[in-house]
């Protein structure tokens, strides 16, 4: 240990000034302790200072202050130790080093937990800055007062020393698992950890069982290899009288069952008993919960939900029985009133992320549907979520808990085993549907709603009974009821949609009319509930909601909402709109609905300020509505275009600004995702005419704003920038031609397509890129569709080599391809010379992804651009000729009676090239025999061949 003593002068004000940093009660003071300590950190000692402090070793100026003052100090102190080493440790020097390392494990040997804790957080920081290569006594020192093999470690010191350990494996696990000269020092620790699951302190056991379970999701090659032995010592421990022991074995064996599920399956029984003795723990909810996510990941996990079956009697009633709520929770909710009046609190606003609807693709995607997310949401490996210090003010609603995750294995599990869990679960729904206790009451509906899915067609039957009886719960006294009601209903929406008439009169229409009623219910939540379940409706209904009748019913009540909400309930109510929009789309041009809904709409839009983050959700919702609406859109298109354009320049300044300026905030990306995208929309719905209208208006210049977004260093933005010029490359070719720009826009899309600038491979940031090249391809082909020869001249052959290169790339996404091909054939289109040297050399890759593509107007002017290709080069076509007439006989109808004349279009090219290859190949006939059964004859009667 290092000689280095503190003056005690200095180590005397230190004190002072580090508990008085501390004080609420006289600011004064606490600014004057800050702006000292803050003069202290120049001095090359003060680690040394703080160290000591810290680990407090005798010394009579810490006799001086009273011990609640010195407490706070070295807690302070701890904190400001540790900032220090992550902030200034490559300037440290190394005499501050040794004695930190020398003395701060001796900080783990207080009789104070928190203080041990603080040492622990700084050996912590002082190894992930220096790495165990410049600190290797750390780990055998940390596992020697762990293992205390000589009996001089104290309990106090065991239990800080293994929860020092254990946040260094946490933060350092991928150095311990790295491979280094074929040694990894992990392989040195499991060992001593396998020894430490049997030390008689509880607090040791939990924490060596939390250390190891690091190495289980890195799959550490050394546990791996011994995970029978851990499991041995696992089980052993199962009987504990700590819960923390048993919460811990709850976790690791989940996480054994993720990484090797054929090490639990022989163990189910076992298993069984102990997760369902634990989950019945009601002491410990935190115990509970981590027993009921071994049922969401069993249910999950192919290979091991066969061997639940047999357990199903035991398992889901203690699931039901979990999702009733607590007396706690009971008296926190019974306390709560009817509040839909109150305006809502900033904190009670979720933060908004914009969702582009900006893909671009040539094949058409069935949409996604949705539904109440019952699963948390995970962060990603390695990622560690931030700490708020406004959690503790979360609505416990929105946390996850074990009710929430009981009726997400239920879920989970019915979806596995149908018409089992219904019968398992039928005596429950019969106890508890009709309770006097509300929380009862709920609970049933809760295990009616999760059941949904996985059990439809055993609830079946007993829907018409069961439906009644839960919209007349629409109408319970208790809120909590009322929420969970419309969830459940929603659930079923889909059955009662798809009813026949007679059916949907009398389900169908009385569940909308009950779930339309509780959105403005006097319960905030219940409105929530209750537009959320409308959404689903919305989703699980599809076209069956374009009825007249009942979207005027929509209409209405939506308006009312606008009229009613406050700023949270206001997002939803976005979502059922959009969803409406999506799934009845024309039908809502009805000048009725349009002089129901927009109004509402459009006094919510004047209100929101172009800064508030509520204006990702109401853009969204705005593209949606006005491609639905179509050119009815057309009175409320120009102020929400203009204002847009003005979002864009905004942000786009403020983006510059913040680049030139660090200590400047970026401007949210979203702002300009959805601006773009809105814009978009209103262009396709408005129509060529209206659409060059706005954009000649438009000041600055839209496509000088498109140049900017489009080399964003945001691939969302540019994403949505790419499908903004595709569409005014299609309604507003003309002003794209003569703003001054496209030179500017060619040249950067060209560099898009540069697929050697994409992110490695795998990676989330290469899915974005490909996102983008995507629309970048699919915009290129729109563009060079209608531009005249000279405006591209200098531009074509890097496209056909971008088209070609991409074309090639075995690992870039099917559409990209796709869009490649398409482009490619539209390019031969305006320069067929320039193509038509090389056409042997793609024409197969080119004809493999049109096979893929059905027959849009998109497709056929990419095979009549590479007509014209094959027109100047017929040699070129020779090799794959067969592919290319399988490809045409598959046309459609409308082919030739869209085509201009009998020599025009892509039909005229078509029978051209057809009559030509005829006419010189003896053969042709033959080639015609090797079609598919029946393409010969369509081949004859479509082309008069």
């Amino acid at each position: 240990m290092s000689s280095w003593l503190p003056e005690q002068e200095p180590l005397r004000q230190l004190i002072s000034f580090l508990n008085d940093s501390l004080s609420g009660r006289d600011l004064n003071v606490q600014r004057k302790a800050e702006l000292m300590l803050k003069q202290a950190k120049q001095s090359p000692d003060f680690a040394n200072y703080l160290c000591f402090l810290l680990t407090n070793p005798p010394n009579p100026v810490s006799a001086e202050f009273k011990p609640e003052v010195l407490h706070s100090a070295r807690s302070a102190g701890g904190i400001m130790l540790k900032n220090d080493i992550r902030d200034r440790f490559p300037a440290m020097s190394p005499t501050t080093l040794v004695y930190v390392k020398s003395t701060i494990l001796t900080g783990l040997t207080d009789s104070n937990a928190q203080i041990r804790n603080f040492a622990g957080n700084v050996i912590t920081e002082l190894v992930r800055q220096a790495g165990f290569k410049e600190w290797p006594e750390a780990l055998p020192q940390l596992l020697g007062m762990v293992g205390n093999q000589g009996g001089q470690v104290s309990p106090e010191a065991q239990e800080g020393a293994m929860s020092a350990l254990f946040k260094v494996c946490e933060d350092n696990k991928k150095a311990l698992c790295k491979n280094t000269g074929g040694q990894r020092l992990i392989d040195h620790v499991i060992p001593k950890l396998f020894e430490a699951m049997s030390s008689p302190l509880p607090k040791v056991r939990a924490n060596v069982i939390a250390s190891l379970s690091i190495f289980i999701v890195e799959k550490a090659e050394y546990l791996l290899k011994n995970l029978d032995e851990f499991m041995t010592r696992l089980f052993s421990l199962a009987t504990d009288s700590s819960d923390d022991v048993r919460k811990y074995i709850c976790r690791a064996v989940v996480q054994i069952a993720e990484v090797a599920p054929e090490k639990i399956a022989p163990h189910m029984e076992g298993l069984v008993s102990f997760m369902l003795a634990q989950q019945r723990n009601e002491d410990d909810p935190d115990l509970a919960l981590d027993a009921a996510e071994f049922w969401l990941c069993v249910g999950e996990d192919k290979q091991l939900r066969p061997g639940l079956g047999p357990y199903l009697p035991s398992v889901v009633p203690v699931l039901l029985q979990s999702m009733i709520y607590g007396e706690d929770d009971v008296l926190r909710l019974e306390a709560e009133v009817e509040d839909a009046e109150a305006e809502d609190r900033k904190q009670d606003i979720k933060p908004q992320f914009a969702t582009s609807k900006a893909a671009k693709n040539v094949s058409a995607s069935a949409a996604a549907s949705s539904g109440v997310v019952l699963e948390p949401e995970d962060l990603e490996d390695g990622e560690v979520e931030d700490y708020d210090d406004d959690d503790d003010e979360d609505d416990p609603e929105e946390q996850w808990n074990l009710r929430k995750c009981s009726a997400a294995a239920l879920d989970v599990i019915a979806s596995v085993f149908h018409e089992p869990v219904f019968q398992v679960t039928l005596p429950f729904l019969k106890e508890n549907f009709t309770h006097a206790e509300w929380p009862n009451r709920e609970a049933a509906v809760l295990a009616i709603g999760a059941i949904a899915d996985g059990c439809m067609e055993a609830v079946a039957p007993n829907l018409p009974d069961l439906i009644p009886y839960l919209i007349g719960l629409l109408s319970d006294p208790n809120p909590m009821v009322r929420q969970i009601t419309c969830w459940s209903l929603g659930r079923y929406s889909g059955w009662a949609a798809h009813l026949d008439p007679a059916g949907k009169e009398q389900f169908f229409l009385p569940m909308m009319d009950g779930i339309l009623q509780r959105m403005l219910d006097g319960n905030k939540r219940v409105q929530e509930a209750a537009a959320s379940a409308f959404a689903n409706l919305e989703e699980r209904s599809g076209s069956e909601l374009e009825n007249p009748k009942y979207c005027e019913v929509i209409a209405r009540q939506f308006a009312e909402c606008f009229e009613k909400y406050k700023d949270r309930n206001m997002f939803i109510l976005y979502d059922c709109v959009q969803t409406l929009a999506e799934h009845v789309g024309a039908t809502l041009q009805s000048p009725e609905l349009v002089h129901t809904l927009m109004p509402s709409l459009m006094k919510r839009w004047e209100k929101v300020s172009d800064e508030s983050l509520e204006i990702f959700p109401l853009n969204e919702c705005l593209s949606y509505v006005a491609s639905a609406l179509g050119n009815t859109f057309i009175p409320y298109a120009e102020p929400i275009f203009f204002r847009s354009a003005r979002i864009l320049v905004t942000n786009l300044q403020a983006a510059i600004a913040a680049a030139a300026n660090p200590t400047l905030d970026e401007p949210n990306p979203d702002f300009l995702v959805t601006a773009l995208d809105l814009l978009s929309s209103i262009i396709q719905a408005v129509g060529p005419d209206h659409a060059v209208n706005l954009i000649t208006r438009t000041n600055p210049n839209l496509f000088q704003l498109l140049s900017h977004t489009m080399v964003s260093p945001n691939p969302e933005v540019r994403q949505s920038a790419y499908a903004l010029l595709g569409d005014t490359a299609i309604y507003a070719f003309p002003p794209l031609v003569s703003s001054g720009h496209l030179d500017k826009i060619l040249q950067e899309l060209i560099a898009q397509l540069d697929l050697s600038l994409s992110a490695p491979f795998a990676s989330d940031e290469l899915r974005n890129s490909y996102a983008v090249t995507n629309n970048a391809c699919w915009s290129a082909g729109e563009i060079v569709n209608r531009a005249p020869r000279e405006v591209l001249t200098t531009f074509i052959e890097p496209l056909a080599t971008a088209f070609w290169t991409i074309l090639q790339n075995s690992k870039v996404p099917a559409s990209l391809h796709e869009n490649a091909a398409i482009a490619l054939g539209r390019l031969g289109g305006a320069a067929p010379d320039v193509l038509a040297p090389h056409l042997a050399t793609f024409i197969p890759l080119y004809l493999r992804e049109m096979s893929k593509i059905g027959w849009t107007e998109e497709k056929a002017a990419s095979m009549e651009g590479m007509s014209k290709v094959v027109l100047v080069n017929p040699g070129g076509l020779e090799q794959s000729l067969l592919p290319w007439v399988e490809e045409i006989s598959r046309a459609p109808a409308w082919i030739a009676q869209t085509s201009e004349g009998e020599g025009g279009g892509a039909y005229g090219l078509f029978k051209q090239i057809l009559h030509l290859y005829k006419q010189h190949l003896p053969n042709f006939g033959e080639l015609l025999g090797h079609l598919p059964p029946g393409h010969a004859d369509i081949i004859h009667q479509l082309y008069d061949v």
